[in-house]
Parts: structure tokens; sequence; C-alpha cells
């Protein structure tokens, strides 16, 4: 297991993001094999790419308990215990995992968003880990550092049509462009089984596969103490649907099972 030390904690609470050197490193080739496993049979996978635009943009979710790769990197990996220091939280619950596969080609950039308002769940302890299968140079992931700390969810938006996910826009700021409003990027360059560890509220997005080679990239989201189920608008991403949950509670621990109990 990598060491966490108090300066990535202090980072991860002030930025929203940090980078964690080597989490995966020693399962790479299982989440690979995982990987190939899901693109073979996938559950959601969602259309990514406009008709006429290059490359193949694979994107597919809560796919754990049926790739056991995936099931025994959450389970075996320490991940829990990393999670739990990130977050400042004893208790870690699974909320999905998240595969995105861009092939060589694939230009596409993945849009400025936060992930937030697109799920059923809020609170200021959640982590996602995002880490490359492949060494990345070009199409890495890219969060605004700070953004996790604005006091409005970014507007979330269908990618494909470019329209408003929920109706109504008015408890939303409107998506920025980081780059031309000059705010605080964060990258970096990775080797396979690095992950980018980030909040659900910060802003964060990717470039385009520029490279010969692809870009596989597994992502787990847990949540800890205080993460709490919150009604939305309209029908959520992953959407999970006939759960029973209510607002207010925490999510049920036979669909999203508790990892670290404290």
């Amino acid at each position: 297991m990598v060491t966490v030390t108090e300066e990535m904690v202090a980072a991860y609470q002030r930025d929203g993001v940090v980078l964690v050197k080597g989490l995966w490193r020693d399962w790479v080739e299982m989440l690979r094999a995982g990987i190939a496993r899901n693109m073979a049979n996938p559950t959601h996978q969602m259309a990514t790419l406009k008709p006429g635009e290059p490359g193949y943009f694979f994107d597919d979710y809560c796919n754990w308990q049926k790739v056991p790769e995936f099931a025994a990197v959450i389970r075996q990996s320490g991940v829990a215990e990393v999670a739990a220091k990130l977050m400042g939280s004893d208790r870690v619950q699974m909320f999905h995992d998240h595969v995105l596969v861009k092939e060589p080609g694939t230009t596409k950039p993945t849009p400025w968003h936060t992930d937030g308002p697109y799920y059923f769940v809020e609170g200021r302890q959640t982590v996602s880990f995002w880490s490359p299968l492949d060494p990345v140079r070009e199409a890495a992931l890219r969060c605004v550092a700070g953004s996790h700390l604005w006091e409005k969810d970014v507007l979330p938006t269908r990618w494909m049509s470019e329209t408003n996910f929920y109706p109504g826009e008015d408890d939303y700021m409107p998506v920025p462009d980081p780059e031309v409003e000059g705010m605080k990027i964060l990258e970096w360059e990775m080797e396979p089984g690095d992950a980018v560890a980030f909040n659900f509220r910060t802003l964060h997005g990717a470039r385009g596969n520029t490279a010969a080679t692809r870009r596989r990239a597994f992502s787990l989201r847990l949540v800890g103490e205080d993460a709490r189920y919150v009604e939305r608008p309209g029908p959520t991403s992953p959407p999970f649907p006939g759960h029973g949950m209510k607002g207010g509670e925490r999510l049920r621990e036979d669909w999203f099972p508790v990892l670290r109990a404290g």
C-alpha cells in the first residue's frame, strides 16, 4: 500500500485533487484484464462521439460485481485505507467503478465538468481515483485546484446533445472555461497504476488521445462518513433504478458495500 503523507492530505483538502503515485502499481495487469473483460461485455456503455468524430472512446460503469478483477482490486488493494486518509473519514463506502478507454486518434477532449451533480449522493467526504493503465503524456486528466470549494455546483450537461442534464439551471453556475479564465489547472504525466484522486465536486476534464497508443483508465468512486442520498430533479447517472432510498439516508450497504467501517 502507498504511503499517504500529511502533505498529500493537505493538498487534497485544499485543492480537491492530489496525485497518488503507484496506487495500483501491483494491480495493473489485473485491471487490464478486467477492462478487456468489460469491453467484451459492457453493461451501460455510453455513446461519447458524434458521427464523423475520429477514434473510439469506450465509456462504461458499474461492472465490479460481474468483473472479478475489479472486485479483487477494490477489496484487496488497500485503496480504502488511502481513501480514508485523503477524505478524513474512518468509514469508506463503495459507490461505483468506471472504465474509460480512448483509442489512438480519439482527439475529442472530455468536456470540463464536475461529477457530483450527476450523482444522487452528497457530502464533503468523497473521492474518485482515476488511474491510467498505459503511460500518459498527452491524454491526462486535468483538474481545477480549489473548485470543490465553490459555492455552487457546475451545471451538469449531456455531452452529446450539449443540453442541460436536469430541467432549470438557476441552482448551478455555468460551465467555466478554465484556460480562458486563468484558473489553476493541475495535471501530471503518469505511469500505469498511478492515480489522480479528486473530490466529486472538483472541476475536471481530459485531453484527447493524439498518441499512437491507447489510453485505458480505471476509475473508482468512494464516499465517506458524511455522504448521504439526495434527491435530484431528474434521473441521475448512474441511475441505480429501484434503490428505494430516501433523502438524508446513507447509501444502502447491500448495494454499496462498506469497505472500511472505521
